[in-house]
């Protein structure tokens, strides 16, 4: 089977010759052509001075004097930085161009995130460190949506909670129930660490929300 290479910002992509794409899974696409401030979302991404950034938190602001503006907290999609920025209220941005594929994630080695599209069979390889928050919560093999911005993929889609085995953690004290205080740390399948009552043990399946990190219930 052959295979040809393609190459983009980091990205690569792997496109197996002979591999059926009538399968492929069509992309959701959603774009729009300008966002201002008054319809910022917690997900969006707006470009800043040709930089593409997700919004992670935003706060409106009126004060007594001058005019009102809009406080943010973005994290970069290129290498995940997270910075604060002020706008004025009603400034417009670029609109950026997303979409999202079903891929499979295969496999993380040599600071590459590798991943395979379940209907075309391409691969392509992800610098770790663009995606290394949500794979924490990702297994080989696992079915995630990549969300692209502008063609270039840049990070995964996550349910708000996943399930997940856990690994390594102190035995549980004799007495301790689901209903008593104290946790400690435990390390899931994925190697990701989160704070866990102390009655959980080795081999049991936690919940965890993925957008903080932070334990939830047994599974």
């Amino acid at each position: 089977m052959n295979a040809r290479l393609y190459a983009g910002r980091g990205v690569l992509w792997h496109n197996f010759v002979g591999a059926p794409a009538a399968g492929s899974l069509t992309p959701r696409v959603h774009w729009r052509q300008m966002i201002n401030t008054n319809q910022f979302k917690n997900g969006n991404h707006i470009d800043v001075d040709g930089v593409v950034f997700k919004i992670l938190e935003f706060q409106h602001v009126k004060p007594g004097k001058g005019g009102a503006f809009v406080r943010t907290r973005l994290r970069r999609t290129s290498d995940g930085a997270v910075i604060d920025r002020t706008f004025r209220a009603g400034e417009k941005f670029r609109a950026v161009r997303t979409e999202s594929r079903r891929m499979q994630f295969l496999y993380a080695e040599r600071g590459q995130a590798h991943f395979m599209d379940l209907g075309s069979y391409e691969q392509l390889e992800i610098a770790e460190e663009v995606v290394a928050g949500a794979l924490a919560w990702t297994r080989p093999n696992d079915e995630v949506d990549v969300l692209f911005i502008d063609g270039e993929p840049v990070d995964l889609q996550l349910p708000s909670a996943v399930d997940l085995e856990v690994r390594d953690t102190e035995p549980g004290v004799r007495g301790d129930t689901a209903s008593g205080g104290g946790t400690k740390p435990a390390v899931l399948e994925t190697g990701a660490e989160v704070n866990v009552p102390l009655f959980v043990n080795i081999g049991d399946r936690v919940r965890v929300d993925t957008r903080s990190g932070e334990y939830v219930s047994r599974a």
